[in-house]
């Protein structure tokens, strides 16, 4: 009996030892997307300091008033040196993002105020009525020192990285990076930019590098078979003597032709089919105590079973999400769907024909849509979406 998707997912974890944990700097680690292996907690408020969010005026009173302008303070100013016993009865013309003086009850933006303009220390300045604490932005509104910032597993996005950032945190510590040999080839493939009246060019290893590069994943080498057992034998023993990788994965070889020469050198391990399309031919097995991860050899094939296998194990992969669909579409039997799709307003929808050698036809493509086996699906139902990258 084929296995289900999530059975493979399980099988490969379970083949697979849990990474080991370093600490990185944080730019390195937000580039890599990386994820925390620690919770990590603010060590000061933010904002640091009450500051005004407009350009404008701070003032002490809240209802309509006139009052004399006071010295203007810039961005990055102590208010103090300007105002050291605080407002006392002045408006203070204050900038985006500065600190406010004391005694500050709101700031009124320029653009209220009569004359509607910045004025010169000491002119007069007529503010209408404000709500106490408008365009304030008080220290740690955002985040207090001691509160949880992020949770260990949470992945580095770019507004993490700069939350951090304002936090004077300057090293992580995330799952180590994986590291893996990529396998792919035959004799009818060749890595020439030239091919023959049967030949074709390389295109799964080139991909499955880039793939690998978006999951986080360290591509320590890339091997090219031929076919013959003893040479990809010899030269995966070299790779990880040299490498030391995490995982192999291969692509292509694993059918039941007759030269299906990853299935040949890697024969104690298991092979079988998933119950899904693109991408049912599946191998796990071990090489000199690696890991290998087989993938089938058409490039679709390749690529949806990379982006529901290796990426969420070996590397970083988006959550799947459930989204309406934009067409009514129809699965097969006995077999989970993976189309490639798109998301338009909201919605799912297919792109290209679903044979897995049609590479340029999913090459718009940004999601997976997953389609249960036999199911009948109307506009407006609810499916899994694999996001791609």
């Amino acid at each position: 009996m084929d296995r289900s998707p999530e059975a493979h997912e399980a099988a490969l974890r379970a083949l697979i030892p849990p990474r080991p944990c370093e600490v990185v700097d944080l730019a390195s680690a937000a580039l890599r997307r990386a994820r925390l292996s620690r919770t990590i907690v603010a060590r000061e408020n933010q904002p640091a300091f009450d500051n005004s969010q407009m350009d404008g005026y701070a003032v002490e009173r809240t209802d309509a008033h006139t009052a004399a302008a006071g010295p203007t303070i810039p961005a990055g100013t102590n208010p103090a040196t300007l105002y050291p016993h605080g407002l006392t009865g002045r408006a203070a013309p204050i900038m985006t993002g500065a600190a406010i003086p004391s005694g500050t009850r709101a700031i009124v933006a320029v653009e209220r105020c009569r004359p509607p303009r910045f004025v010169a220390a000491g002119d007069k300045i007529s503010f209408p009525a404000a709500p106490e604490g408008e365009f304030i932005r008080r220290a740690g509104s955002d985040i207090r020192a001691g509160d949880v910032l992020a949770e260990a597993g949470a992945q580095i996005t770019p507004a993490l990285y700069a939350a951090l950032v304002a936090q004077g945190i300057t090293e992580v510590e995330v799952e180590a990076q994986a590291r893996i040999i990529i396998v792919s080839g035959g004799a009818e493939v060749t890595s020439s930019a030239k091919t023959g009246p049967a030949t074709v060019r390389d295109t799964n290893g080139p991909m499955l590098e880039i793939l690998a590069h978006h999951a986080d994943i360290d591509v320590a080498a890339r091997i090219t078979t031929n076919d013959d057992p003893d040479r990809l034998r010899a030269d995966l023993t070299d790779a990880i003597d040299r490498y030391r990788p995490d995982a192999i994965v291969t692509s292509g070889g694993i059918s039941h032709g007759a030269f299906e020469v990853v299935r040949l050198v890697l024969d104690t391990g298991w092979f079988g089919h998933v119950a899904q399309q693109p991408g049912g031919p599946q191998g796990l097995s071990m090489f000199d105590g690696v890991p290998v991860i087989s993938l089938p050899g058409n490039p679709i094939s390749t690529l949806v079973s990379f982006r529901l296998y290796v990426a969420p194990v070996l590397g970083n992969a988006p959550e799947p999400v459930r989204v309406p669909l934009a067409e009514p579409l129809q699965g097969i039997d006995a077999k989970e769907q993976f189309l490639r799709g798109v998301i338009v307003d909201g919605r799912a929808k297919p792109v290209g024909d679903a044979g897995s050698h049609l590479l340029a036809q999913a090459a718009p493509a940004t999601c997976l849509i997953r389609m249960p086996a036999g199911a009948n699906c109307a506009a407006g139902d609810v499916v899994v979406v694999y996001p791609l990258d």
